[in-house]
């Protein structure tokens, strides 16, 4: 038999969601059986597998030991990189920079180095975070960005922070600006851009069609040129879907492609693309809970360069 507690950053779930996450032995089968037999209670009274759980909730289970084992907290996190730019934090929420060339969560040959754990890592350090006292909850990024695009990617401290900021980012109550060097000058100094996007996996590559196509998902992509010289400009872009490599291809599909990228640009190769997501703005149309005070503000990344680098001229100078 065992009992656990529930906190805060596991209040708001449903049992069997906390169950999964929580022992890494205990069958789906198995529990929902065990459910309907009364061996795991809530609060000891009869309890649903959709039950939601609430601060304080006590959960017992009367099951064997084997199918108990909790999943084991890992500190890999400890070894990510230290140095993470912050441009935003409170109590809930923190707005990080990431930098070009950074991966946000791990893939299949990178597991340390990621935004994600050095974002863990200083929570830790800072005693804000303490993996042996959360039963399913680890601090998380609510958004991500390509690995070659910087910019700032928006991380919560707490589950309830981290469900809101979900929705909202489904919603798009979240406005998300980049700013890109792309080639050539647009006819139009400002435009709203829609068409279909199909995504090849296996490529890792998307294409634009301005025609509806067979798996292709609408996207929608406003631009407004703030400059240019020497056939290139200075484009700030809000992001009305959020779609894989949407920017990138989308202006590639008329004609003008981001500087420097290695995919959708005019030379082909690794290159870091000049793109960031310098600004978000707050734009909740429906309640945000613990996070109602971030309506309406808005936030600028001090790390982007692309903007000093266009007024200086000096793209296509350089050594």
């Amino acid at each position: 038999m065992k009992s656990i507690v529930v906190n805060s950053n596991d209040a708001g779930q449903r049992l069997d969601k906390f169950l999964q996450k929580h022992f890494e032995g205990l069958p789906k089968s198995l529990m929902f059986k065990q459910i309907r037999k009364k061996n795991i209670k809530v609060n000891k009274k009869r309890c649903e597998a959709q039950t939601v759980l609430n601060v304080g909730d006590v959960v017992d289970l009367y099951l064997p030991d084997d199918v108990l084992v909790e999943k084991k907290v890992h500190y890999d996190f400890l070894s990510a990189p230290k140095s993470i730019r912050i441009i935003y934090e409170d109590e809930n929420i923190i707005l990080l920079d990431k930098r070009q060339g950074e991966l946000c969560h791990p893939d299949g040959d990178e597991y340390v180095n990621t935004l994600v754990s050095s974002l863990k890592r200083y929570l830790y350090e800072k005693k804000e975070y303490s993996p042996e006292n959360e039963n399913s909850f680890t601090p998380s990024l609510a958004n991500r960005i390509d690995r070659n695009t910087g910019g700032i990617v928006i991380a919560a401290k707490n589950y309830q922070s981290l469900k809101i900021l979900n929705q909202k980012i489904k919603d798009r109550e979240i406005d998300k600006y980049y700013l890109t060097v792309v080639h050539g000058v647009p006819e139009k100094k400002s435009d709203v851009l829609t068409g279909y996007l199909t995504k090849n996996n296996q490529k890792n590559m998307v294409t634009v069609s301005k025609k509806e196509v067979d798996g292709g998902k609408y996207i929608k992509t406003q631009y407004t040129v703030l400059d240019s010289y020497n056939d290139m400009s200075l484009v700030e872009i809000k992001l009305l879907t959020g779609r894989t490599h949407q920017i990138r291809a989308h202006l590639a599909s008329i004609g003008h492609p981001l500087l420097n990228d290695g995919k959708y640009g005019r030379t082909h190769g690794r290159f870091k693309q000049e793109l960031y997501s310098y600004k978000l703005k707050f734009n909740f149309t429906t309640d945000a809970g613990i996070l109602e005070y971030l309506n309406g503000r808005e936030f600028t990344s001090q790390y982007c360069e692309i903007l000093k680098k266009f007024k200086n001229r000096e793209y296509g100078n350089e050594k």
